[in-house]
This record gives structure tokens, C-alpha cells and sequence, in this order.
């Protein structure tokens, strides 16, 4: 059977290399690759090419989104696994998995919650959704970020089944069996709490978790099999802790200092700004039923997210991009990229969601970039994200194709 074969033309193409854009350019699209890159209109036409008139709109990679949380589906996480049925929260996230595959996410790194099903399920083309790498259950210690019990509670920590699962793991044994336990599920990465978070109940964001032998005997087992380690952290301590240990993906980092940035930068490790979790949080968290307590924590998060994000540009930095988004909120992931272009510029935010992304998670050769021989993912928008990088956030009506792997998603423009 022929492979589908798509041609886009006169479309503005931003690759996602950081490059100029090209003005006038076509792309030829043969199964699920990108076949060829063109300046200008392509020659004679394949037969039986859909042609996709772009109308000088802007073709670019699909997004990328290396922080999400898809079974977050309430944005008080802490209560979620109490009120839901197993049931009620995986229907919930294959809500939320079809809704940000709509606003242009083609790929997503999941960082707690998601199995190995989720992505398989996607994979087979039985549900619709972005392209998914996942870590599971995320690796806490007691009254760790992962901890979801409140103080007065007693009784020993609860493996949920769906939702936001996690595993309490103390001391290097414990972690080493938690680790080796995702790996045994087929993860593509592992997960730690190395430092305190918002959305937990028993710990302040200035604070680290985990020793670095336990932090070293996670890494050690994720390399060992071929994966890697990201870790959540805030704090100096928190960050210079993962970097020692050999982690190479640091999330959050909000309290980062021009030391702990060096450092990140010196082991060449990512760092995964998630900067509109906290924008969102700080508008509607308790309109949605999040604790006074832990919009306190999100807004003194807030109050450094884009200072924190000069700082690592400045130390020459990895910068990745995340969302890290609860519940109703995941509909604004898009605004992530605006927030970033504050100091990145538009250019670098895009890049941050694609390249850099595709980077990070070891998919660099298929993904991030719009080069022949890469997969074809594919979004167009009407209008131009350099100067409207708020566009993306308008994505049902100005993300006008979605292409995921040369099969369309979304298409509002005639073809042919």
C-alpha cells in the first residue's frame, strides 16, 4: 500500500533550529517522515499528493511539552485520589490526553501519574492523544513532595492504581526496588521528589529531600538501563544535590542561584521551567478548591519563576520547557511559551519547546525540528509567533493543521 504523501506550500517555515524563518517554503511529507524541505514551491507533484495550500501561514515543529502531569485532573492533586474511582480518573485523562494533542502538543513528557498503558494505548492509535514518555509512579521519600497524606494522618502510604500515583521510598534499598520496580513497568525515565514542592502538604519549597546516595542509587539504576533520572527541586541545596548525583533533567528551579545555575550548566544537565503552573495557580487555585496554604507556596514560587529563568540563560544553561499544569488549568499551555519569550524572546521559546525538548528526552534525531528524514510533526498557525507569540494560546481557531506523524489531527484549510 502507497504511504500517504502530503505536500504544504506557501508556508512561512520555522524549523524549530532557531534559524530565520524561511518565507516562502514547502514541505513534502512521504508515511510518517518528512521527505524534503523546499525554498520556494515544490517542482512537479508526486501523484496522488494531497496538497495543503498553507497561505503564507506558519508552518512549525509540533510543540513540545516536557513537563505535564495528564492525570492531574483535578487542580487540588492532593484530594483527587480520595474522591475518583480508578475508573473516573483514567476517563478524565484521556480527556485531558485528546485536549493536548488539540492545542498543538504533539509529544509530551509525562512526570508522575501516566503508566506505560497510556502511551502504548496512543501508540496503537486506540485513543487519541500526543506522543507520550512517561515515568509512572515519581520516587518520594516520607513527607517528601510525593507524600500526599496530611500531617494527621496515620496510616501507612496508599499505591493508587491511576491518577497522580506515587511511591514512598526511604533510604538507598528502598529507592534502588522503587526505581527498578518503573523500569520493570518499560518507563521511559525516572522520576524523584529531591526537593519540597506547592502541592504537598508537609514540606516548604525552600527545603531539599533525599540524600545524595539515595539520589545516586536512582541514577545508577535508570543508567543502567539504558534511562535517565529528572528531578523535582526549588532549592540550591536541592539542585546541587541532583547535579552531583548525575541527574540530568532538573525541574521547577524556581530558587535557583547563579551557583546552582553553573552548575547545572557544567554537567550539562536540562533545566525544565514550568513557569504558567504558578500564573494559573495564583489567578484561579482557590476559585478550584486548592488550600490557602499551598497558594502561599505557589505565589512565592511565582514571585522568582522569571528570575530564575535570567538567571540560567545568563549561565548558559539547557533550557527546556514545561507546562506542569492541574486540572481545568491544562487548557493553558500554550501561555507557557509567552511567559518564556519574556526572556528568552519568542525565538527562543519556540526553540525551547522543540529542539530543546526533543533533546532532552534522547529523541533529537525524530523530533524537535522541522529536517527531512524527522518525523512529521506538523503545526500550522495562522499568524506570525515572533511577533504574536500568544497565538498558541488561541489554538482552536488560529492552529489551523495538526499533523502527528504524517497522519492529520486537525485540518481547517482545503487540501488538493
Amino acid at each position: 500500500m502507497k504511504a500517504n504523501l502530503f505536500v504544504f506550500r506557501e508556508a512561512v517555515i520555522i524549523d524549530g533550529t532557531g534559524k530565520d524563518p524561511i518565507p516562502n517554503g514547502s514541505v513534502v511529507v512521504e508515511g510518517e517522515r518528512i521527505k524534503e524541505v523546499l525554498e520556494g514551491n515544490p517542482g512537479t507533484l508526486p501523484f496522488g499528493a494531497q496538497v495543503i495550500n498553507c497561505r503564507h501561514q506558519t508552518l512549525l515543529p509540533g510543540l513540545i511539552d516536557a513537563h505535564v502531569h495528564l492525570a492531574a485532573v483535578d487542580a487540588n492533586i492532593m484530594e483527587q485520589q480520595r474522591r475518583y474511582f480508578p475508573s473516573m480518573l483514567v476517563i478524565k485523562t484521556l480527556k485531558v490526553m485528546k485536549e493536548t494533542l488539540d492545542q498543538g502538543f504533539t509529544t509530551v513528557r509525562d512526570m508522575g501519574g501516566v503508566d506505560p498503558g497510556f502511551r502504548e494505548a496512543v501508540a496503537q492509535g486506540l485513543v487519541p492523544g500526543p506522543r507520550l514518555f512517561v515515568c509512572a509512579q515519581p520516587i518520594s521519600q516520607t513527607g517528601g513532595h510525593g507524600d500526599f497524606r496530611l500531617p494527621t494522618e496515620i496510616y501507612p502510604p496508599v499505591e493508587h492504581t491511576a491518577g497522580l500515583a506515587t511511591r514512598i521510598c526511604d533510604g538507598v534499598d528502598q529507592v534502588r526496588l522503587g526505581v527498578r520496580e518503573q523500569l520493570r513497568k518499560g518507563v521511559d525515565h525516572i522520576k524523584v521528589m529531591a526537593g519540597g514542592g506547592a502541592m504537598s502538604p508537609s514540606d516548604e519549597i525552600d527545603t531539599s529531600q533525599y540524600s545524595l546516595e539515595e539520589l545516586r542509587a536512582a541514577v545508577f539504576e535508570a543508567e543502567s538501563a539504558g534511562k535517565y533520572v529528572a528531578a523535582h527541586c526549588y532549592s540550591e541545596r536541592s539542585i546541587l544535590h541532583s547535579v552531583r548525583a548525575g541527574i540530568r533533567s532538573i525541574e521547577h528551579a524556581n530558587l535557583i542561584t547563579e551557583k546552582a545555575a553553573a552548575a547545572v550548566r557544567d554537567q550539562k544537565a536540562f533545566l525544565v521551567p514550568t513557569i504558567v503552573t504558578y500564573e494559573m495557580i495564583s489567578r484561579m487555585g482557590r476559585d478550584l478548591g486548592i488550600p490557602e496554604n499551598n497558594v502561599r507556596k505557589i505565589n512565592e514560587a511565582r514571585e522568582r519563576a522569571l528570575e530564575a529563568l535570567a538567571i540560567a540563560h545568563r549561565a548558559g544553561v539547557k533550557i527546556a520547557s514545561g507546562s506542569d499544569l492541574l486540572g481545568p488549568m491544562q487548557i493553558y499551555k500554550g501561555m507557557e511559551l509567552e511567559l518564556k519569550a519574556r526572556i528568552l524572546g519568542p525565538m527562543g521559546a519556540i526553540v525551547a519547546s522543540t529542539k530543546t525538548n526533543a533533546e532532552l528526552i534522547g529523541r533529537e534525531k525524530d523530533l524537535g525540528t522541522i529536517e527531512a528524514g524527522k518525523l512529521a510533526d506538523l503545526i500550522l498557525v495562522d499568524g506570525d509567533p515572533l511577533k504574536e507569540i500568544s497565538l498558541f494560546q488561541q489554538y482552536q481557531e488560529r492552529i489551523t493543521i495538526i499533523m502527528k506523524g504524517g497522519r492529520l489531527h486537525k485540518n481547517l484549510l482545503p487540501t488538493a
